[in-house]
């Protein structure tokens, strides 16, 4: 009973201050997500104009991967310039003059969090929270007693979650 009461104090008392611990990263995720859901809109995206300096006679494929942009397309060329919905490029002199729409700073840097890859410098900290969030799933269930109705229907919440999530996954 001692070992239970143990094992039941620990998750209680780690789950609260890893919590507390967690909840600046967590509203830092949580804000990132939510940014992510409408990041195929211009939602608090500022327009940037940019000039850059490419090589000459680059081909439409080759133009958009060097100026970054997705489903880059040239809309038509008068000349020697390539007119795309973003701008303009010369192609004897390869200068590219475009505009973008990108999110501030800090915002950018949050998406950046949410995405990052294990070869960013910000991996550690993406696996790290994403282990301490299964801790917390885990912890959880050292919340409450077993036999008590507030543990039961947590039960009955988590199935409801877990069928909910496979439903999503699966549509």
């Amino acid at each position: 009973m001692d070992k239970i009461k143990d094992t039941r104090s620990f998750m209680r008392i780690t789950h609260r201050y890893l919590g507390y611990f967690l909840a600046g990263i967590m509203a830092v995720y949580a804000v990132s997500g939510v940014l992510l859901v409408y990041r195929d809109t211009d939602f608090l995206k500022n327009e940037k104009k940019y000039t850059k300096i490419v090589d000459k006679n680059l081909s439409e494929k080759a133009l958009g991967k060097e100026l970054k942009i997705k489903n880059f397309e040239i809309e038509s060329k008068i000349g020697n310039i390539a007119y795309f919905k973003q701008g303009a490029y010369n192609l004897n002199t390869g200068e590219a003059q475009y505009i973008k729409k990108e999110l501030p700073f800090v915002l950018d840097k949050m998406v950046k969090l949410h995405k990052a890859q294990s070869k960013d410098t910000l991996s550690p900290l993406n696996t790290f929270f994403g282990i301490t969030l299964l801790f917390f799933v885990i912890s959880s269930f050292w919340m409450f007693n077993p036999k008590t109705k507030a543990f039961k229907r947590g039960m009955i919440f988590t199935v409801a979650g877990i069928i909910l999530s496979i439903l999503l996954l699966i549509v």
